[in-house]
C-alpha cells in the first residue's frame, strides 16, 4: 500500500529525529530522504516545530496502541500492570531502540518552546492515564488517593527504566523497575 506525501514526510522525519536527534536533523536531510521538494514539505508543514509535533504525535500513537494491545493481552490482575515493563524490555531489545523520543526531544529544546513542551506533557499525561486505567481495572486498593499515588509511582519507575536502559545499554534497569513495581503493587 502506497502512503501519502504527508505520511511519507512524517515517517521520514520520525526516523531521522528519533535516530539522530531533533537539532541534528536538518530540513534538507528530511527533504532528501523523503524524496520531495522543499515546497512540498512547506505545503504540509509550515515549520520544523510543526513537523516535530507531527513526529511526536506519530510516535505516541504507535506507542499507545502497541502498549495497550500488549498489556491487555495478558491475564487480568497484576500481570497486566507489570506487562508495561515486559513491553519496555521488548522495545529495548529492538535494534532501533534509542530511548524515549519525548525526553530526547525536550532535552534539545529551549525552555521557552511551549508548543513542543505542551505536546510532550500531553503525551506523558496520556501514558499516565493508561497506567491509571490498568491500575484501576486490575488492582484493589483502599482509596482513590492510593490509585493516583500508585499510578505516579509506576510511571516514574517506567520512565526511569527507559532512560537508564538507554544510558547503560543494558536491560537490568527494566528488570529492576519491574521487580520494584511488583513489590509496591
Amino acid at each position: 500500500m502506497k502512503i501519502g506525501v504527508q505520511e511519507n514526510i512524517i515517517q521520514t522525519a520520525s526516523d531521522l529525529f528519533y535516530r539522530n536527534g531533533y537539532n541534528s536533523t536538518g530540513i534538507n536531510e528530511i527533504i532528501e530522504k523523503a524524496g520531495i521538494a522543499k515546497a512540498t514539505l512547506y505545503n504540509h508543514f509550515k515549520s520544523k516545530d510543526e513537523l516535530c509535533i507531527a513526529y511526536l504525535k506519530h510516535m505516541n500513537s504507535i506507542f499507545l496502541n502497541n502498549i495497550e494491545t500488549y498489556c491487555l493481552a495478558k491475564k487480568k490482575g497484576k500481570s497486566q500492570v507489570l506487562a508495561i515493563f515486559d513491553f519496555l524490555k521488548e522495545f529495548y531489545l529492538d535494534k532501533d531502540f534509542n530511548g524515549c523520543w519525548c525526553i530526547k526531544t525536550i532535552a534539545e529544546l529551549p525552555k521557552n518552546n511551549t508548543l513542543i513542551r505542551n505536546e510532550i506533557q500531553s503525551q506523558k499525561k496520556q501514558f499516565i492515564d493508561f497506567i491509571k486505567t490498568l491500575v484501576h481495572s486490575n488492582l484493589k486498593l483502599k482509596s482513590k488517593k492510593s490509585y493516583s499515588a500508585l499510578t505516579r509511582q509506576i510511571y516514574l519507575l517506567y520512565e526511569g527504566a527507559v532512560g537508564e536502559s538507554h544510558l547503560h545499554q543494558e536491560e537490568w534497569p527494566i528488570l529492576e523497575a519491574k521487580n520494584i513495581c511488583s513489590k509496591i503493587i
